[in-house]
This record gives C-alpha cells, structure tokens and sequence, in this order.
C-alpha cells in the first residue's frame, strides 16, 4: 500500500446490543475534512445506507460528523447515522467532550451543533447516547390513496382511527403513515417511482410507515422506513423519523410527554432494531446502543 493513505474504520451495528442486529453503519475516521469525490467513493463501497466520517477538531472543541448515502446524498439529520458516528469515537476512547465546559456536550453534524447525553451500560459495557432533536413540526397531510398505491395497499389499510399520513420534521421531513396493523405492514411493497414523486411534490424525504403495537407493551409501535429519494430502499432504524414520529403521536394523545418508549424496526429486513424516544416539551430524545461488528483500514 505503498503511497496510500490508510483510514481506520469501524462497522457499528446501532440501535442493537448485539452484532449482525440493528443498523448497520460504516464509521471512518480521518484527520480532517476529505475530498468530496473521497466520501462519495467510500460511502458508495461500503454500500450501507449510510457512512458516517469523523475527526476530533480541536479549534472547535467538539466532534465533527459528515454522513452520505451510496448515491453521494449527505445527509443532516441527527439519526442513527450520527448515534453510530458517537458511540464509535467513545468505543475508541477520543476524548470528544473533554474540552467542554459544564455537562452541554454537543458534536457538530456537518456545520450544526447537536446536543446529545451519553453514559455507558454497567452491564455491557456499551455507550448509551441519547440525540436531542428539534421539538416536532406537524406539517401538512399527504393523500393516504396515493401512499397506499404506492405502497401495494388500499387506503383501508392505512385506517386507524383519526391518524392519517402527516408530514413531520425534527431534522428531517418525512411522512408518517399510520398502518391498520402488522400483517399490512409487512405486506407493503413499496413503488419507489411513485414514492419519489410523491416526496417531491410535497417536499418531505422518507415514509416512516407504522402499526400501533397492541400486542407488545414493550415497543409502543412497529415501523418499517422506505427513502427512495436519496436511494434508501428500506432501512433498519431511522432515528430522523423516530423523533418525528413520538412527536406526532404525543400530539395525537397516543402517548404521553416526558416518557420514554421503544419504537421497534428492521423487522422485516431481520435486523431488529430498538430505538428509544421521549418528547419533551422543548426538544425530542432520540436514543439507543451499538456494538462494534467490524473494523478495518479502507485506503485513499
């Protein structure tokens, strides 16, 4: 590897205690800000939905995370691109809050400080980092016929109760769609022609997809997340729709403020993944675990 430079890196299962679950995400870390063309040809080899790059930077004191998706999109939001990005830089022993002051602690997602609160499981051993978003805005409803075509359903199956598919935003937009339960959940087969055109005419990403889960007290709903737009097909854990969507149903009255509940994904992909949320009245938790699966050397 003569004349190559050699980047360390990490593949994280996030929003798991346990590998070849959750999430997976590519985590490379570098000594300063790389090329474009750099981050769009690792995040395209690696092939998962999104790698995240980070570096400590001393003039700014704080941890500095860029993320991007095969197709080169980059992407802003505080998900489980970023929670992976955390508990790998704390899994390596940076010492990312060291030089801040009080317990604030941030890292800084392209250019945006995020707040976040970390500790670490006493049994495990593993970091706990909890993303502190953005108070959820409930946008404008999207027609459910028009998802449910999209999604291989009738628009029965996007019947529950009152709740119909809304547009919310923490980080990101997405669309949040209720439907009437689990077996319709996993029988979605999404149109990712017609999913795009409906997200770029109403001007939202992803389609966080949901069943309220009745029959597990644990998981408050079941949710499957389809992002065609930035060439996401399915993913197993979104944290940029999880906090949009404990905001909406807390607005709805489906659950209460100031509680913690567990949202359950990746079912259907056989990557199980629990992702921990609370809507407060200024800002939304987002939160989970993640174990190193991998790690290696990728070379420029």
């Amino acid at each position: 590897m003569k004349d190559r430079i050699a980047l360390e890196y990490f593949v994280l299962d996030v929003f798991s205690n346990k590998s070849y679950k959750g999430n997976p995400l590519s985590v490379v870390f570098t000594d300063g800000d790389l090329a474009l063309e750099s981050y769009h040809n690792i995040a395209k080899e690696f092939g998962y939905s999104e790698t995240s790059f980070v570096y400590y930077s001393t003039a700014q004191k704080a941890l500095k995370v860029r993320s991007f998706t095969p197709t080169g999109f980059e992407v802003d939001g505080a998900g489980h691109n970023l929670l992976g990005a955390v508990c790998a830089a704390l899994l390596k022993n940076i010492k990312i809050f060291d030089e801040q002051n009080g317990t604030d602690h941030f890292v800084i997602m392209k250019d945006n400080p995020i707040k976040l609160t970390t500790s670490f499981d006493p049994v495990t051993e593993y970091p706990i980092v909890q993303m502190h978003q953005k108070q959820a805005v409930i946008g404008q409803e999207v027609p459910a016929s028009r998802i449910a075509k999209a999604l291989g359903l009738t628009i029965d199956d996007l019947t529950v109760d009152d709740l119909l598919p809304t547009i919310v935003q923490t980080e990101v937009a997405h669309v949040m769609v209720p439907i009437k339960n689990r077996r319709f959940l996993h029988d979605c087969i999404p149109d990712n022609k017609r999913l795009i055109e409906i997200s770029k005419e109403y001007d939202f990403e992803g389609f966080y997809c949901f069943t309220i889960a009745d029959e597990d007290p644990q998981n408050i709903v079941e949710a499957r997340f389809f992002n065609p737009l930035i060439g996401i097909d399915e993913d197993a854990a979104t944290g940029t729709a999880a906090g949009p969507l404990i905001g909406f149903l807390t607005a709805n009255k489906y659950a209460q403020p100031n509680i913690e509940y567990k949202i359950l994904q990746g079912v259907k992909l056989s990557q199980p993944s629990l992702i921990e949320v609370m809507s407060r009245e200024n800002d939304i938790l987002v939160g989970g675990s993640a174990v190193i699966t991998m790690r290696g050397e990728i070379y420029l």
